[in-house]
């Protein structure tokens, strides 16, 4: 069982709180949907709002469940196909979440966001508003990134680069208190557990510095766009902003309530600012 550590007391008491979740934490490796982890990422986020929290959920997932919706051998090569997945698999996406939360009786709302929707005064002001009013009104805004015009080959959009940063953006867009990266790793490492089975999870993390960036090794899976540098760079952003972030494993069961619950979960990268 994971032990209460008082170093998460602010954690516990985060009122807004953006949660990110990856697409190999709610799929298969053949782009289905990972039900099993859908379900209780659904139900933890229910129950956030149940307690009279705000929750905004950042998901990938939308080329990867285009592919399994499709089935699809593989992801496609081609921007152009691969924009046309991402579209189908959008509508699977929030579909699925639609379904799941409306069984705890709760209202999802998708945001499709390109980097200049933030960049730009005006855009970033009605993308604002438009949080505050879901927010207002008990409904889970459900972020990812807009990728049937978002591409890394199409520069004059602009691109995020993945979810994770979009996830950290999004958290000081919003004035968010905490930001949960849920990843299929438990945490950061002091080296890589993929490769030294003595690998220590790494608890807690009072600065990002130049030393913890070099923990983080390359790309995670190949359903994902993400590794832990990414993941790491996102929680920067988010600490120099006075918010938290934990990084943790999605395909744990409660990670996400335990984090709430002040337990040793994943790895906490504390503010200074806070």
């Amino acid at each position: 069982m994971y032990k209460t550590d008082v170093r998460r007391e602010k954690v516990s008491k985060a009122k807004r709180i953006v949660i990110k979740v990856g697409t190999s934490t709610i799929t298969h490796e053949n782009g289905r949907f990972n039900l099993t982890n859908m379900e209780n990422l659904c139900r933890s986020i229910a129950n956030l709002m149940n307690q009279g929290k705000e929750v905004i959920l950042v998901s990938s997932g939308a080329i990867g469940v285009g592919v399994g919706k499709l089935r699809l051998p593989e992801k496609p090569r081609l921007i152009r196909d691969k924009q046309a997945v991402a579209a189908v698999g959008q509508s699977e996406l929030m579909n699925m979440y639609s379904r799941i939360l409306n069984d705890y009786n709760h209202i999802v709302a998708q945001i499709l966001l390109t980097k200049d929707d933030i960049d730009e005064a005006v855009s970033r002001e009605n993308v604002s508003n438009t949080f505050e009013a879901l927010l207002e009104k008990q409904i889970l805004p459900i972020v990812n990134e807009n990728d049937t015009v978002s591409t890394r080959e199409i520069y004059h959009n602009g691109t995020f680069g993945d979810n994770d940063m979009l996830s950290a953006m999004v958290a000081v867009l919003t004035g968010a208190d905490l930001l949960i990266i849920l990843s299929d790793i438990d945490g950061l490492y002091d080296s890589d557990p993929r490769s030294n089975h003595k690998a220590s999870l790494i608890d807690h993390v009072a600065e990002i510095t130049d030393e913890i960036e070099q923990l983080a090794g390359g790309a995670g899976t190949v359903r994902g766009t993400g590794g832990m540098r990414s993941k790491i760079l996102a929680a920067r952003i988010a600490n120099v902003a006075g918010i938290n972030a934990v990084i943790a494993n999605g395909s744990k069961p409660h990670s996400i309530d335990y984090i709430l619950e002040q337990k040793a979960v994943g790895t906490l990268f504390s503010s200074k600012y806070t």
